[in-house]
Order: structure tokens, then sequence, then C-alpha cells
């Protein structure tokens, strides 16, 4: 279905213009200001029929007496808290949890995707990097393989030069190359 109105993207899901099929996965970032994410929210997306719920408190938990990083399953119509991370959902093909992205010098944590096997996805930065090191890596191979057969070239012709010098030297003392 399309996601855009107007050439512009949706700023929200509207379930009446999508047939009124809830979505699978629900992701709120709580901020300063508590919004009854664990109370009135998760009551709404259970009625819904919302999947998964997954609320990221990275810096109020404390204070609303919850884990950082809370995944909520729908079971036969009731949330239950999920227990470990990064969360496999099977139903979209992702995990999602928390990690600290290696480039970050502040040492942050963010929420990424994983694979089934529990791998992070990399960014794009991550992969323009990584692409980057391979071409570079595949030009300094290129390179010295390149280098490496100007060296047996070089080998070589010196060693023909050094038969043509003897095979010289042997006629000039009278000697058949035979």
């Amino acid at each position: 279905m399309e996601r855009r109105k107007n050439g512009k993207s949706s700023s929200s899901y509207v379930m009446w213009e999508e047939e009124y099929t809830a979505p699978i996965l629900t992701l709120e970032v709580l901020s300063h200001s508590y919004g009854d994410e664990y109370e009135k929210k998760l009551d709404i997306y259970r009625k819904l029929g919302v999947k998964y719920y997954v609320i990221y408190n990275p810096q109020f938990w404390r204070r609303d007496g919850h884990m950082p990083f809370e995944v909520y399953k729908l079971v036969d119509g009731d949330y239950q808290l999920q227990i470990g991370e990064p969360w496999w959902m099977p139903e979209i093909g992702l995990g999602i949890g928390r990690c600290v992205l290696p480039s970050d010098r502040f040492r942050r944590e963010v929420l990424s995707w994983f694979d089934e096997r529990g791998q992070r996805y990399l960014t794009g930065e991550e992969k323009a990097d990584l692409e980057k090191y391979r071409a570079d890596t595949e030009k300094y191979r290129a390179d010295f393989e390149s280098q490496k057969a100007k060296s047996e070239k070089q080998r070589a012709d010196a060693a023909q030069k050094q038969v043509e010098l003897l095979l010289t030297k042997l006629r000039s003392l009278g000697i058949s190359e035979d």
C-alpha cells in the first residue's frame, strides 16, 4: 500500500487508511514527559491487536519503575513482557535491541535492528566504510599481484640475459651450445 500522501511521507499510521490492519510493531521512545506508555497506551495497542509493543526508555526507566528496554508480545489477547535482547520477531524477520555503535566516540546507546542470529545490521555509514575497506583491500591485492608479476618478469628477463651472456662466452671460447 502507498505510504506517501501528496508526495510526502506519512507522519502517522492511520488504521482506516490501512484497511483496518493493525501494525505488527509499535515503538515508543520515552521522553522526559511521561505519557502513560505503560498503562493506557499498552491497553490501547492491546485492543488494536498490535503484535509487538516496544518501549525504549534509556533515561527515565528508574523513574517509571521499568527496564530501559521492554518488548511486550501480544499472546492470547494480553501483552506478555519478553525476556532477552535483541528480541527476534519472526513475523517481520527482524530483531530489535540496544547497542553502542563502534564508531560513536561518545559511546551512546542506540536501538538497532538485528538478524535472526543476533548480528546487528550495519548502518548506512558502516556499510559505506566496509565497502571502501573492501575496495581498498582489493586495490591493494591487485597492486600487489601486479608488482609480483613485474618482479617475476624482471627475474625471468635477468635469468635470460645471464643465459645469453653465458652462451656468448661459450661461443667465444669455441664451445658449441649443444
